[in-house]
C-alpha cells in the first residue's frame, strides 16, 4: 500500500500527534551531540605547557639559594620561541654537579638537555581545569594516544553504524533506540570512572557505537513520520538542536571544571530518555516499517492509535481509520509472514546500491574535507573558542542555507552546488594561499567548511530519503559510516604529525570534482513518496537531462478513451466496512408490516372476486 498516498491521510496526516512525535525525536539529537562534541575538550592540548623542574638536575643548592621562582624555572626549561609561553615543552637542563661559579649555568659547556622526568606544568584549558591531556600527560612522547582516541572514537561510530543500522531493520526503530540508549547512559557512566587512557578509550570506542544506535534509529523513525512537505524542515530541526547542543558546551566545561563531571553532565539526557520505556506514546514503532515488512496486526494497533490521537475519528460517523483497515484487510487477506531484510541484499540491486554508494563517497568527502579548512582557520588564529564558534557559526548557516533552497531548487540541484564550491574552494586554497594575504585565506576556508558542512548534512537527509523503508536501517547506517571514516581521516593526519597534510587536501580536493559527475546519476526526490519496499527503491532513477517529447501516430479525432474500470476499491471497502459496522450493531427483528387500509390499486385476486359476485 503506497504510505503517503492512502495510509497517511487517512490517519491525520502530519496531525498533532505526529508534531509531538517530531519534538521528541529531536531530544535524541541533543543528547547525541553533547556526547560527541565532549570530546574536543576532553583532548584539547593546553596553550602553554612546559616540564616541572627537577631539582635532580641542577648544581648545587647553595648557588640557588637566592634566585626566584622565575629565574629558576628559565634556568630549568630551555628557550623555545615557537611555543606562547617561550618555554620547552619537552627538554630540562641538567647540569654539572661541580659547579663552584653561578656564572657557570649559562654556559652551553657545563650543562645539556634531557626529556622531561617529573611530569609537566599546565596552563588551564579550554573551559576545562584537567582533561584527558592534563589528567595522563599526553603530551610529547605521548601525544600520539590523543589522535589514537579520535580514531578510536570514530572507529566505534563506523561499527555502531553498520551493525546497529541492521538491527533498526530486524528489531524496529523503537527497539534499537531504546537498546541503544540504555547502553550508551551505562557507558557514559564508566566512562566517568575510568582510571587509565586504555580504558577511557575502550569505552569511548564502546560508547561511540551505541550514540551510532541512538542517531540513526530517532534520524529514520522522525523521517517516517512526516509527509513528503515537511521532511526537509523536520529533519533541519534537528541541526538546529545539534548547533544548539554545541553552543551549549563552552558554557558546561567552564561550569563543571573536571572532564567526568562534564562527562556525567552529557550522559545525563541519555538517562532521561531512559523514560521512552515507559511512555511508549511519545516514541511508538514506525507505522510505515511495520506495514513495509508485513507486521499487520501490529501495523493495525498503531494506525489505530496515530487516528484516535489525531482526532481523525470525530469527522465521520464511520470514521477513515476503520475504511483503512478493512482497506488493509483486502490488500492483505491472509495474515502473511514478517519478512526483514538484510543490507547485504543491496548486492542484488543497481539502483538502490548505486544511489548508496554515490551517497557515501558525498559524505565521506563533506566530512574529511572540513579539515583543510579548519587547519587554515587554526593558523589564522590559533585560540581554540575562535575557531571552535566560527565552525558552529558556518554549521549554522549551513542549515539556513539548507531549509531556504533545498525545497525550491531541489536535493540534487544543491548537493550538485555545494560539491562544486567545496570543489573549487579547495583548488583556490592548494594554488593560491602562498599569495594571498590571511583574511583572503579565512574568508576561503569559512567558504569552503560551510559547503561541505552542507554536503554533508545533504547527503545524510538525501540517503534517507531514497534508500527503501526496508533496508533504510542497513544502507542509511553504511552512508554514515563513511561520513565517520572521512572524521577519522583528520586524526591519522595528526597521528603522523601533519606529515601528509598536503596529499590530504590534494586528494579530497580532487574527490570534490570527481563528485560532481557522480551527482548527476542521483535521482531528485523532493515531494516525492519515500519507496518503501526494493521495488520502489529501484523505480527511483534520475531524470532525464533533456525532456524528450514523444510523437503519437494517432489523430486527435481518431483517439477514443478507454473505458473507466465498474470496480473501485475505494468504494468496495467503504461498503465493507459500513456493513461490517451495521450488522455489529444490536438490531430488533425486521416484522412484516400488513396494511390496514384497502390498498389503491386492486390487486387480481380482489378484480376476480368481484367479477364473480356481480354475476
Amino acid at each position: 500500500m503506497e504510505f503517503e498516498g492512502k495510509v497517511l491521510p487517512q490517519i491525520g496526516g502530519f496531525g498533532r500527534y505526529n508534531r509531538v512525535l517530531a519534538l521528541f525525536s529531536w531530544f535524541p539529537s541533543f543528547a547525541v551531540s553533547l556526547n560527541l562534541f565532549c570530546d574536543v575538550f576532553f583532548t584539547q592540548v593546553p596553550d602553554s605547557f612546559h616540564c616541572e623542574p627537577d631539582p635532580a638536575l641542577l648544581p648545587s643548592a647553595s648557588l640557588l639559594a637566592n634566585l626566584s621562582a622565575r629565574a629558576l624555572l628559565e634556568l630549568s626549561v630551555p628557550r623555545d620561541n615557537g611555543s606562547s609561553s617561550g618555554l620547552s615543552h619537552c627538554e630540562l637542563y641538567r647540569y654539572r654537579r661541580n659547579l663552584s661559579d653561578f656564572s657557570d649555568l649559562t654556559e652551553s659547556a657545563h650543562r645539556d638537555t634531557v626529556p622531561c622526568t617529573r611530569g609537566w606544568t599546565y596552563s588551564k584549558p579550554a573551559g576545562l581545569h584537567s582533561n584527558f591531556v592534563t589528567e595522563w600527560n599526553l603530551v610529547c612522547g605521548n601525544y600520539w594516544k590523543i589522535p589514537l582516541q579520535h580514531i578510536c572514537f570514530m572507529t566505534g561510530w563506523i561499527l555502531g553504524y553498520i551493525f546497529l543500522g541492521a538491527v533498526c531493520d530486524w528489531l524496529g526503530r523503537r527497539r534499537a533506540l531504546l537498546m541503544s540508549v540504555s547502553l550508551s547512559g551505562l557507558l557514559g557512566v564508566a566512562v566517568c570512572l575510568s582510571n587509565s587512557p586504555v580504558a577511557f578509550q575502550l569505552l569511548r570506542l564502546c560508547q561511540g557505537s551505541v550514540l551510532a544506535g541512538v542517531f540513526l534509529s530517532s534520524y529514520i523513525s522522525r523521517l517516517e513520520l512526516c509527509d513528503p512537505p515537511h521532511r526537509l524542515m523536520i529533519s533541519m530541526v534537528s541541526c538546529f538542536f545539534t548547533i544548539f547542543a554545541e553552543l551549549l558546551l563552552p558554557g558546561l566545561a567552564v561550569l563543571c571544571g573536571d572532564w567526568p563531571i562534564l562527562q556525567a553532565v552529557a550522559t545525563l539526557p541519555l538517562l532521561l530518555l531512559l523514560s521512552y520505556w515507559c511512555w511508549a506514546s511519545v516514541f511508538p514503532e514506525s507505522p510505515r516499517w511495520l506495514l513495509a515488512t508485513y507486521q499487520i496486526p501490529q501495523a493495525k494497533k498503531c494506525l489505530q492509535m496515530f487516528s484516535l490521537r489525531n482526532g481523525v475519528h470525530m469527522r465521520d460517523e464511520i470514521y477513515p481509520a476503520e475504511t483503512l483497515l478493512t482497506e488493509i484487510d483486502v490488500s492483505f487477506p491472509d495474515d502473511p509472514q514478517p519478512q526483514f531484510h538484510h543490507a547485504l541484499e543491496l548486492r542484488h540491486t543497481r539502483v538502490i546500491w548505486r544511489n548508496c554508494l554515490i551517497l557515501a563517497f558525498t559524505l565521506f568527502i563533506g566530512t574529511g574535507i572540513q579539515y583543510s579548512f579548519t587547519r587554515n582557520i587554526h593558523l589564522y588564529s590559533p585560540k581554540f573558542y575562535f575557531g571552535y564558534f566560527l565552525r558552529v557559526l558556518t554549521g549554522a548557516l549551513a542549515c539556513v542555507f539548507l531549509c531556504v533552497f533545498v525545497d525550491r531548487v531541489g536535493r540534487r540541484g544543491i548537493l550538485l552546488l555545494s560539491a562544486i564550491v567545496t570543489g573549487l574552494t579547495s583548488l583556490l586554497l592548494l594554488a593560491l594561499t602562498q599569495y594571498l594575504k590571511g583574511v583572503l585565506v579565512l574568508m576561503l576556508s569559512l567558504l569552503g567548511l560551510l559547503s561541505s558542512q552542507a554536503l554533508a548534512m545533504l547527503s545524510v537527509f538525501f540517503a534517507s530519503e531514497v534508500m527503501p523503508t526496508v533496508l533504510r536501517g542497513g544502507a542509511l547506517g553504511l552512508v554514515m559510516a563513511a561520513g565517520s571514516v572521512g572524521m577519522a581521516a583528520s586524526s591519522v593526519m595528526e597521528l603522523q604529525n601533519n606529515g601528509g597534510y598536503f596529499l590530504h587536501h590534494v586528494v579530497f580536493a580532487s574527490f570534490a570534482i570527481l563528485s560532481v559527475l557522480c551527482i548527476m546519476l542521483l535521482p531528485e526526490s523532493k515531494r516525492k513518496a519515500l519507496p518503501d519496499s526494493l521495488k520502489d527503491g529501484e523505480r527511483l532513477r534520475r531524470p532525464p537531462l533533456f525532456l524528450s517529447r514523444t510523437e503519437r501516430d494517432n489523430l486527435p479525432l481518431l483517439r477514443t478513451r478507454q473505458p473507466a474500470s465498474e470496480y473501485n476499491p475505494d468504494n468496495y471497502s467503504r461498503l465493507v466496512s459500513a456493513t461490517r459496522k451495521m450488522l455489529s450493531k444490536d438490531s430488533v427483528p425486521y416484522k412484516i408490516a400488513v396494511p390496514s387500509q384497502t390498498p389503491l390499486l386492486p390487486s387480481n385476486s380482489t378484480t376476480q372476486t368481484g367479477q364473480d359476485q356481480s354475476s
